[in-house]
């Protein structure tokens, strides 16, 4: 499995959990003072998650997803709701200039070149429109169990370095990075801390969703990593899993 690749990953995507709708829904508030009605894009959608909350707060999305797989299942994820889905990347959106004034990334701009995605999302968006990265890391300091996993999944492949976390080294100076770009200013941060309660079957499977992981242990390292996982839940019902979604958004400047 390649770093950054999704294709094996994509049906094991449905398993993830969402993102705070508390934090969209004030994020949103904010954006509605600068414009009455939201034009509101998901881009790097992978199979919908975001895509779902943003629906589900009443907005038509534009999904916009480079990966065939992913794009697929997030269709079949999001029937139903009022998402129109689209091929294209953080780079390369294929969605018209100023067109949208709202414009978010879930759990994935830390994979786009970054000058490029913000004046790509900087011409994709109106004047005054709002770009939003937002991640759902785990909460790991929450929770016993799941220190105890990293630290062991840590031994088992000593120079792992997190990619996909937005608890990582990328989001540090994100803040002080967007508001320098001279392309995103008004800055604005929030987080919440919640916990989802999942079943073993979806605990594993959010597991076998992971990429940056099974890129970097390989294989056989992969399987000891699983069965280390299910040794550590096997006698649990029921898994409390500690999130804590974390927010940057930045008015555009024209």
């Amino acid at each position: 499995m390649k770093q950054g690749d999704f294709t094996q990953l994509a049906e094991s995507y449905k398993h993830r959990t969402g993102y705070s709708e508390d934090i969209l829904r004030y994020i949103s508030q904010h954006a509605e003072r600068s414009f009455k009605e939201l034009k509101v894009a998901d881009v790097g959608a992978g199979t919908g998650k975001l895509t779902e909350n943003l629906a589900d707060l009443g907005y038509a999305i534009t999904a916009v997803e480079p990966n065939d797989a992913m794009r697929e299942e997030g269709k079949r994820y999001t029937a139903g709701k009022n998402v129109t889905w689209q091929k294209g990347s953080g780079e390369e959106t294929g969605l018209a200039t100023n067109s949208m004034n709202w414009l978010l990334m879930g759990s994935s701009f830390h994979w786009v070149d970054f000058m490029k995605g913000l004046k790509e999302f900087n011409r994709v968006l109106m004047n005054g429109g709002f770009f939003t990265a937002i991640w759902n890391p785990r909460n790991l300091e929450a929770s016993e169990l799941h220190m105890s996993i990293e630290n062991q999944i840590r031994k088992m492949v000593p120079d792992l370095k997190r990619v996909s976390s937005g608890s990582g080294e990328f989001t540090k100076t994100l803040s002080r990075e967007l508001a320098a770009s001279g392309i995103f200013t008004e800055v604005i941060y929030m987080e919440q801390q919640y916990d989802v309660v999942m079943s073993v079957d979806r605990y594993m499977g959010a597991w076998h969703s992971t990429n940056d992981i099974q890129a970097q242990a390989g294989p056989d390292t992969w399987k000891k990593i699983i069965s280390m996982i299910e040794f550590e839940i096997k006698n649990l019902p029921e898994i409390i899993v500690p999130y804590k979604s974390r927010a940057w958004t930045g008015k555009s400047i024209k």
